[in-house]
């Protein structure tokens, strides 16, 4: 990687009202909350680090140590000097290590950024180009569209199955939790915009981290890790109550989550392996004393905020590395709840409920964790063909848990996907 010499250079355009307008159709590269954020213009990219399965190590750590030899020889002239700005790499990691799916990491030749109410524009070459590509011209978003997706590798009896099978292994004491997930595939048309689908996402949940990088398309409600000037926070979501049919229904729900302790049992295993992971790294860290309920516009989630100063030299990626994967999408203890899930689930996860974010030159950055997501496959070459689709959700088992419940759980959680796709 030591070869890749790269030259980044940030200035100040006025506001960028649409960001959304300047990513590619068929494959945008898109990083949103509360209407800001990065997005790549066009689909042109600096530099690609991919690592596919086999690699012999942990696959974040590979794109983490590329990523310092990219940016230690890197010319970066920023202006700007916000979260964001100067050179920067988008990434969605595998979940398992063992995933046939690419972790990977991209350097787009241009981004576009709007933060506190002022946009940039990065541009990126490699320093032996003689000069940076042109800037795409942003475009209006396509005709709508809309996509089938149903059972796929896992149906909603085998998912059954899977928790009344773990339930029986957490007797025995192979673990104390596990997270199982279930899959829906279909198609969508093979020209559709998946802008529309990522702003779908956006205005119905402007709170979650919207993500679309290398066709992997979500808004997740929950932070992975971020650091920014030395400062490191993290969000654990564990434990999930559907919402009401009116305010009277949505206290009740929320009250008995917050009192239920199945779910409280489940967001600690959670808590806990956040604190773990990233001790090491941090000093004065803190969480909250007991959850609080996160309200979504589908659901409920208990949510423990983490928060302390980084003591070391470690990028966000090295905590992604440290951090992944929690009790939240894996279980406690970790090495037996990922054997679980290799052994229970019937499919490939792919990047599903692995990290997905960006990294700037100093190490800072914005992970989340890839949920209420789906995994796009490459559009086709005729465009009346159909466009591969694989959305994912899952729930934790723990003592306590009821197969039809978890089952309804996953169900509210396909409903930001499959309603968008709609």
């Amino acid at each position: 990687m030591s070869s890749i010499r790269l030259v980044a250079e940030t200035r100040e355009i006025p506001p960028v009202g649409d960001l959304l307008a300047h990513t590619s159709a068929a494959r945008p590269l898109a990083w949103l909350r509360r209407g800001e954020g990065i997005v790549a213009a066009g689909d042109g990219m600096a530099a690609v680090v991919r690592v596919p399965a086999g690699s012999g190590c942990l696959r974040s750590a590979v794109i983490a140590d590329a990523w310092r030899e990219i940016t230690a020889v890197a010319d970066i002239d920023d202006e700007v000097g916000l979260a964001g700005t100067g050179l920067v790499g988008f990434g969605a990691l595998a979940f398992d290590e063992d995933s046939s799916f690419d972790s990977v990491l991209l350097v787009p030749q241009t981004v576009i950024g709007l933060r506190d109410g002022r946009s940039w524009i990065t541009r990126i070459r490699q320093a032996s180009d003689a000069d940076f590509a042109p800037t795409p011209e942003p475009a209006a978003l396509g005709p709508h569209w809309a996509g089938r997706v149903g059972p796929g590798a896992q149906t909603p009896q085998g998912y059954q199955d899977a928790v009344r099978r773990a339930l029986d292994e957490i007797a025995e004491g192979a673990y104390s939790k596990v997270v199982l997930a279930r899959d829906l595939t279909g198609t969508v048309p093979g020209d559709a915009d998946l802008r529309r689908l990522v702003r779908a996402l956006a205005t119905g949940y402007p709170d979650t981290w919207t993500f679309a990088v290398d066709g992997l398309v979500g808004a997740s409600p929950e932070t992975l890790v971020t650091a920014h000037e030395r400062v490191v926070t993290a969000r654990v979501l564990a434990g999930t109550a559907g919402r009401g049919a009116d305010p009277s229904e949505d206290h009740a729900a929320s009250a008995a989550l917050a009192a239920s302790g199945k779910d409280l049992d489940e967001h600690r295993y959670a808590v806990q392996s956040v604190l773990t992971a990233l001790a090491p790294h941090t000093s004065a860290l803190e969480a909250d004393a007991a959850p609080f309920v996160l309200e979504l516009p589908n659901l409920f989630h208990l949510a423990t905020d983490v928060a302390g100063r980084l003591t070391d030299g470690a990028s966000s990626l090295d905590l992604v590395g440290a951090m992944h994967p929690t009790a939240a999408v894996a279980g406690a203890p970790t090495d037996a709840a990922i054997a679980a899930i290799r052994r229970i689930e019937p499919f490939d996860r792919g990047r599903y409920a692995g990290p997905v974010g960006w990294i700037d030159a100093a190490g800072d950055g914005e992970w989340a964790i890839a949920l209420r997501c789906a995994q796009f496959g490459d559009a086709p070459r005729e465009a009346s063909g159909a466009r591969r689709v694989t959305a994912y959700a899952g729930a934790g088992i723990v003592a306590g848990s009821e197969p039809e419940s978890e089952l309804l759980e996953t169900r509210v959680k396909f409903r930001p996907l499959v309603d968008a796709l709609a």
